[in-house]
């Protein structure tokens, strides 16, 4: 059976549609909270990285009542890093709300988001959002995203394909883009005729998917997941099974479902309701919790592989501990083994012969959130250079390569070909769009590391750079690194403005004027190819001799400041990027100029 006083939606989109916003409209029109409870935008993004960043990282739920009809929403990332957490949470819901921009269109996220929630049944709305553009081509829009409907398999929506035009900003939705709306009541209207409600089986034993945790400092670990058949009890005795086909026995605590922004603790929870469940401490994503005696296993939740791995270990600088609160091996693994029980889209594995992890995920930004909150957290830790995860199929090497969409004003697509090409990305498809122009590139993701600064710098900061996983496929040759060599220190002290003035004439400097240097830092970007040692720390010698002009005004040029991504994509096989809870540095693994020249000519560093 369905219930019709239930619906459960998710909210998903290519990255800067408008989903957030979309759920701040819907939240302050609600007229379910005071003035106080709903201060500024993103009311969703209540993690500190979220905010500065202006993305969602992580899913949330909230619940709206609507004429008498409880709505459960879900609000999922648009990064393409972050896509595990829309696998997952598409398998709690009955339909989802696909933003489109009323400007841009679908774009690469989008054909995934969609394509993950028809794979999980869910009935799609297509929303146009930002309808109040200059620059808006609605009516465009919805044809393109019928074609999208249509490539993904999803024919049997043509019949009923339902779609509203919305402004998140301006606060309203229409079925008609000329004629403006007062106020979000289409578009809920929408969500109960056509979204049904969850297909249940309440007389059956109990058994709910866990496909969400969280965490919290005074009752540990909290399962989230649907009662798909039953009724959820509190103090109930239930078998969990696990990974392996493992059935082991558990005791539910406390119950809590979904209302408004926060939960709200009940004796029960029925079949078809989103809950959240405090007592089970090992409870994992993809566990199935079914009653005693009655264990009906569902499926566990399947997500793509990750495509890019980095290597993690203890920061072992000389300035290791000066910092951080947490700098040992055991604390390190201790963090990214607690990552991982929620962080479905991540793998880690020790490294063979050194106390290191190689940690896998989506992208450098999914690698790059979880060294941003380590880091917050108290961690010292040293990274290496990104690498591609790649696969043997048929005894041939097989690597992912991505799509990548670059939109761009035309007289700068010359430099985007150029570069991407350097890379050895294909073009596909170039459309016009107005006075821009969209490109749509096949390249391996090797080629993407780095590529992103190069493009804006490149295009003077007007490209806007979209790209999402494709596939795997044969192995390409190499692709160009970096072409600067960089400045390395000699030394351990002080930057002086002396040297660094010597200095800056012939690179591009990383440090400045009496920032704490050590043998074997990277202190700047040489002009050349090849790398060369220097000497930041160098004085000026004084003497009883002056002559015109020996005293020239020491003016330095702004050092380059080296952001976590930025560094991870900068580094080279040899390299490392030092992270602690206030500074990013960048050195060899090999501090010694000679164990360099060593391992150089094939020896091993002493």
């Amino acid at each position: 059976m369905r219930r019709s006083d239930l619906r459960n939606i998710v909210i998903i989109a290519h990255v800067d549609h408008g989903k957030t916003s979309l759920v701040d409209c819907l939240l302050k029109q609600s007229g379910q909270f005071r003035d106080s409870q709903l201060q500024g935008t993103q009311i969703l993004d209540s993690n500190d990285i979220e905010r500065e960043r202006g993305i969602t990282i992580l899913s949330k739920n909230i619940a709206l009542p609507y004429k008498g009809i409880k709505i459960n929403i879900m609000d999922t990332p648009g990064h393409a890093d972050f896509g595990g957490e829309v696998e997952r949470v598409v398998r709690m819901a009955d339909g989802a709300l696909v933003l489109m921009d009323a400007a841009e269109g679908p774009m690469p996220q989008t054909r995934f988001v969609l394509s993950k929630a028809l794979e999980a049944g869910v009935k799609p709305i297509i929303v146009i959002n930002k309808i109040d553009r200059p620059d808006a081509r609605s009516l465009e829009v919805v044809d393109e995203a019928l074609e999208l409907l249509v490539d993904l398999g999803g024919e049997e929506y043509l019949d009923h394909f339902n779609h509203i035009f919305t402004s998140a900003k301006e606060g309203y939705a229409t079925l008609d883009p000329a004629v403006r709306g007062d106020s979000m009541q289409p578009l809920l209207d929408m969500v109960l005729e056509q979204i049904p409600g969850p297909e249940v089986e309440p007389d059956e034993p109990l058994q709910l998917l866990v496909t969400n945790l969280d965490w919290s400092e005074y009752v540990g670990r909290i399962g989230i997941g649907r009662v798909q058949a039953g009724v959820l009890k509190s103090g109930q005795s239930v078998e969990l099974s696990k990974k392996n086909n493992q059935i082991a026995p558990a005791q539910i605590g406390s119950i809590s479902i979904f209302d408004n922004l926060g939960r709200t603790e009940v004796d029960e929870a029925s079949a078809g309701e989103i809950a959240a469940i405090v007592g089970i401490e090992d409870v994992e994503i993809g566990d199935t919790i079914c009653a005693k005696g009655h264990m009906r296993a569902l499926p566990r939740l399947e997500v793509d592989d990750p495509t890019l791995e980095m290597v993690f270990s203890v920061n072992s600088s000389p300035f290791a501990g000066r910092e951080g609160k947490y700098v040992t091996t055991r604390q390190l693994r201790s963090r990214l083994e607690k990552e991982l029980e929620r962080n479905v889209a991540l793998r880690m594995e020790p490294v063979e012969g050194a106390e290191a992890y190689a940690v896998r995920g989506r992208g450098v930004l999914h690698l790059a959130v979880l060294i941003e909150n380590m880091r917050r957290e108290g961690f010292e830790l040293s990274v290496g250079k990104p690498r591609v995860v790649q696969r043997q199929v048929d005894g041939k090497w097989h690597e992912p390569f991505e799509t990548l969409n670059v939109e761009v004003p035309e007289e700068k697509v010359g430099p985007v070909m150029e570069l991407v090409g350097y890379r050895r990305g294909t073009l596909d498809e170039m459309t016009p769009r107005g006075s821009y122009c969209l490109m749509r590139f096949d390249i391996p993701a090797r080629g993407l590391i780095g590529l992103r600064t190069r493009l804006l710098n490149a295009t003077q900061g007007t490209a806007i750079i979209h790209h999402r996983f494709n596939g795997y496929k044969l192995a390409e040759g190499d692709v160009p690194t970096r072409s600067n060599g960089v400045l390395v220190s000699m030394v351990a002290g002080k930057a002086i403005p002396f040297a660094l003035f010597g200095l800056q004439d012939r690179s591009e400097l990383f440090v400045a004027p009496s920032d704490e240097i050590y043998e074997g830092m990277i202190v700047g970007e040489n002009v050349r190819d090849s790398d060369m040692v220097v000497n930041p720390c160098r004085e000026k010698k004084l003497t009883n001799i002056r002559a015109a002009g020996s005293d020239d005004n020491v003016i330095l040029k702004p050092p380059r400041a080296l952001f976590l991504e930025a560094a991870l994509e900068y580094i080279e096989e040899d390299e490392l990027v030092e992270i602690t809870p206030k500074t990013i540095r960048l050195r060899k693994i090999s501090l010694r100029e000679a164990d360099r020249r060593r391992q150089a000519r094939g020896g091993a560093p002493r």
